[in-house]
C-alpha cells in the first residue's frame, strides 16, 4: 500500500497460491469484477500492456457504466494495472480522455496463501473524494471477497 493521499485501496488475504488467484483474477474476471448484483461484460480485455480494457457494468435497477482504457502494466502472476486517462481509438491510435484514476490489482505470496490488494490512484483530491463517496470501500471490499470465494472454492 501506498503513503499517496490520492489512493484508496483495500487488501485481503486468499488461502490459495498466487498462481490459482492469478488465474481466477485472470480467467474469470466477470466473476469478481464489480459486487453483485451488479454484472460486468468485458467488452474487450487485451491483458498485455497498451492493451484496451473496456467493460459495461450493469446494475440491477437497469443502471448502466461503461468504462473504457488501456492496460498500463500486466506483471503475469503479479499484478495489472489499468487507466481511464487514455483510450485505444477506432484508428488503433492512443487518444486522450478525460482521467478519473488508475487502478491496480495486485497478489504477493503470504505464508501458504496470497495477499491481494486493489487500489486506485486519483489525479485530484476532488476525484479521489468522489471515489471513497461512491462507496470505493465497500465496494472493493465486495469484489475482494467475491475473489477470495473464488479461489478457495477452486
Amino acid at each position: 500500500m501506498s503513503d499517496d493521499p490520492r489512493e484508496l485501496s483495500i487488501s485481503i488475504r486468499i488461502a490459495a497460491p498466487p498462481d490459482a488467484v492469478w488465474r481466477v483474477m485472470t480467467e474469470r474476471m466477470a466473476e469478481w469484477w464489480c459486487p453483485k448484483p451488479w454484472t460486468v461484460t468485458l467488452d474487450d480485455v487485451d491483458l498485455r500492456p497498451g492493451g484496451r480494457c473496456a467493460m459495461t457494468m450493469r446494475g440491477p435497477d437497469g443502471e448502466v457504466q461503461p468504462t473504457d482504457g488501456l492496460f498500463l502494466e500486466v506483471v503475469p502472476g503479479v499484478r495489472f494495472v489499468t487507466t481511464d486517462a487514455v483510450v485505444r481509438g477506432a484508428d488503433g491510435r492512443i487518444a486522450p480522455r478525460d482521467p478519473f484514476m488508475i487502478g491496480g490489482w495486485e497478489i504477493v505470496p503470504d505464508g501458504a496463501g496470497t495477499r491481494f490488494t486493489g487500489w486506485a490512484r486519483h489525479w485530484s483530491d476532488e476525484a479521489r473524494q468522489q471515489h471513497q463517496d461512491m462507496g470505493f470501500t465497500a465496494g472493493w471490499t465486495v469484489v475482494a471477497e467475491q475473489l477470495k470465494a473464488l479461489c478457495e472454492a477452486a
